[in-house]
């Protein structure tokens, strides 16, 4: 949960009453929504509308219009993919791997968080992101264009300009993975306001991770590195995928962020 500004002690009854109504409403983290709400509304009408979004089950991110990222503010939008803690992970990883990266891709990239958070840990890069929703593209160039960026519409590389080809030393690929049958499974949030292109991942979840491995190589400068988030089951055979076009892959776990990422390095 983002931490937020205390909500200041002159208003302790607006506070009370809206904790009391997202308690009601089930939010298990009610104080910490309450404070994040009411330190992002203007005014009180304001508050009162964002606490009726949430009580009719809107997620909290598109309630406010933000998300936090590796200590970013990430605008959010309907219909586009919330960041989530875990791929935090994943950033963490890139970083180790390529700490000196000139040019960045973040590919599937949504809202762009994954593509401005490297661009704020690396400093100069040339920073380049891809959707093929254009809800995405349209969050992401806001997002992207406070780190100096660039966003491309379109499927996967094809959105890419072809000068980057064998340029890239970071290719953040946060791919859907989801199986298709699994979809029902989500949280009630995820299904109901997230779009289905960023979650299905096809019959394993593995559909668009293939694909990426596939084209990764060509884009990757030498010592590059191409990193996708996956479940625990799927990473071994994401491993292989990566390793059947060329690459070094290695799997790492974040215990604490129940998270999984795969990492490819062109030799």
């Amino acid at each position: 949960m983002p931490s937020v500004s205390a909500v200041p002690p002159s208003a302790p009854s607006s506070r009370d009453s809206v904790v009391a109504a997202l308690r009601t409403a089930g939010c298990v983290f009610a104080e910490d929504e309450a404070d994040m709400i009411l330190a992002t509304a203007r005014t009180p009408a304001e508050a009162a509308a964002m606490v009726e979004r949430r009580v009719a089950g809107l997620p909290l991110e598109l309630v406010v219009g933000w998300a936090e990222f590796r200590g970013l503010r990430i605008a959010v939008a309907p219909g586009v993919f919330v960041p989530r803690r875990r791929t935090e992970f994943l950033v963490e990883q890139a970083l180790e791997r390529a700490p000196g990266a000139a040019v960045v891709v973040d590919l599937c990239c949504g809202s762009g968080a994954v593509g401005a958070a490297l661009a704020a840990a690396l400093g100069r890069v040339e920073l380049h992101a891809t959707d093929i929703d254009p809800a995405a593209v349209r969050c992401a160039r806001g997002n992207i264009a406070a780190v100096g960026g660039q966003v491309h519409q379109g499927d996967l590389f094809e959105a890419l300009p072809g000068a980057l080809r064998g340029r890239v030393g970071i290719l953040a690929a946060n791919v859907p993975y989801v199986p298709s049958g699994e979809i029902g499974l989500l949280p009630q949030e995820a299904r109901d306001h997230e779009p289905l292109v960023a979650l299905d991942g096809g019959a394993d979840g593995l559909d668009v991770l293939r694909r990426v491995a596939a084209e990764a190589p060509r884009w990757l400068a030498p010592g590059g590195c191409v990193l996708v988030e996956t479940s625990r089951h799927q990473a071994p055979a994401a491993v292989d995928a990566l390793e059947r076009n060329g690459l070094t892959a290695r799997s790492a776990v974040s215990q604490e962020l129940y998270a999984h990422v795969v990492t490819g390095v062109r030799p």
